[in-house]
């Protein structure tokens, strides 16, 4: 793979750095240096502005909104990005239902649904998980009855990301009590706003907000809304798995957080009296990380360059949601093995609000902890790693 850029590369590159510096705002980029959250009008604010270049959609071909891009302007993008300081693009419209919708869904539900996802002016979440369905997706037990031009759905789905920011929402539900776990299972599209759908937050370790119990009682669903062909959903949600764990891999973010533990780095002091940056043995363990990380990200490249020449992520994708998503909680231990102590007083005010409070130690050691327990999430969603474990040695490697 060559990986060296053409001129036509880098005044793509110079172009997506002017576009950042133009629309990111200065207190959204302030919250990513500081590790504060953001909160839904940073993501929609940045969502919306992509949106008009239609960059929101990066990924997806022209034919659909989306720019067409090649494998080096996705990559030379997502980094641009990451180093400017942007937010992560919400995946659940543009990398998880939108491919999902032009892929398998009628003409009428791709003019309906696919140009607000364009501009980011609807919001998606993930209806999957529910409670003891979860790595077990299959066994899932919200139902989904047909009654006339609607369906009706009960159930409780859990772990829902940004539900409560969410306009819609896309759903496995059983459709027949009778087929095998796989073939009763279809795909539904609902509106968040529907009579009969209660949200309720679940706190994290963290004390964030970020997921959600939502629960179905008596909602009606119009027929049309289904995706495909009833009983079918399990091939749409192995389709949009394989896109969701090629983007949990997150390359361009976890080079942000190295970069940011060597900032730290240089800040802390070590034991000796001089800077953590000269500790050899901390030094190693990024230099580590950093060889890591490489790997990872020649490996997604291999990815996406198959994905260019017509192929679909398959299971192989698999090792980039382990590895990415051991590398992102390497991040956050070295994080809060840097500033030491300084990592254990929970600072909420400082993270989730303005406030003019001074920190407890140095500022950058505010979220540490905070990144450290959140963190411990990523090797779960999206399939947990031992479940990827099975993927690979059954469909990769034959075992």
């Amino acid at each position: 793979m060559d990986l060296a850029l053409s001129a036509e590369d880098r005044a793509f590159a110079d172009e997506v750095r002017a576009f950042a510096r133009a629309n990111l705002s200065p207190a959204t980029i302030a919250k990513t240096r500081s590790g504060r959250h953001y909160d839904r009008d940073d993501h929609l604010a940045w969502q919306r502005a992509l949106g008009k270049r239609g960059w929101h959609v990066y990924t997806w071909p022209k034919k659909y909104g989306g720019p067409g891009w090649s494998v080096t302007q996705r990559f030379l993008f997502e980094n641009v990005l990451a180093e400017e300081g942007a937010p992560r693009i919400l995946p659940f419209g543009p990398k998880m239902v939108g491919p999902v919708i032009y892929t398998f869904g009628n003409e009428e539900q791709k003019r309906r649904f696919l140009p607000d996802i364009v501009t980011s002016n609807i919001l998606w979440c993930q209806g999957y998980s529910e409670p003891g369905s979860g790595s077990d997706l299959a066994s899932l037990r919200t139902r989904a009855v047909r009654d006339g031009d609607h369906y009706v759905v009960n159930g409780q789905k859990t772990w829902t990301s940004a539900a409560h920011w969410a306009d819609w929402i896309f759903c496995l539900v059983r459709t027949d009590t009778d087929a095998k776990p796989q073939e009763g299972i279809s795909f539904l599209l609902i509106d968040m706003k529907s009579p009969g759908i209660t949200v309720k937050p679940i706190i994290m370790l963290d004390g964030a907000h970020h997921v959600n119990d939502v629960f179905f009682d008596n909602v009606r669903v119009p027929a049309v809304n289904l995706i495909g062909k009833e009983g079918e959903g399990w091939t749409y949600a192995k389709f949009l798995l394989a896109n969701e764990r090629l983007g949990i891999a997150e390359v361009a973010a976890s080079k942000r957080g190295v970069q940011g533990l060597r900032d730290i780095a240089r800040a802390e002091l070590a034991d000796d009296g001089g800077k953590l940056i000269d500790d050899m043995g901390f030094r190693e363990k990024i230099a580590d990380l950093d060889l890591q990380l490489s790997a990872l990200e020649m490996s997604e490249l291999r990815a996406l360059s198959t994905m260019q020449l017509g192929g679909a992520p398959g299971p192989e994708v698999s090792i980039l949601k382990i590895r990415g998503s051991e590398i992102q909680q390497r991040i956050a231990e070295l994080a809060c093995e840097a500033v030491g102590n300084y990592a254990m007083p929970y600072q909420p005010e400082l993270l989730f609000r303005d406030s003019n409070e001074s920190p407890i130690g140095p500022a950058h050691a505010v979220p540490a902890a905070a990144r450290y327990l959140n963190m411990r999430k990523t090797s779960i969603y999206g399939g947990t790693n031992e479940i990827q474990k099975n993927v690979i040695s059954k469909m990769v490697l034959g075992l």
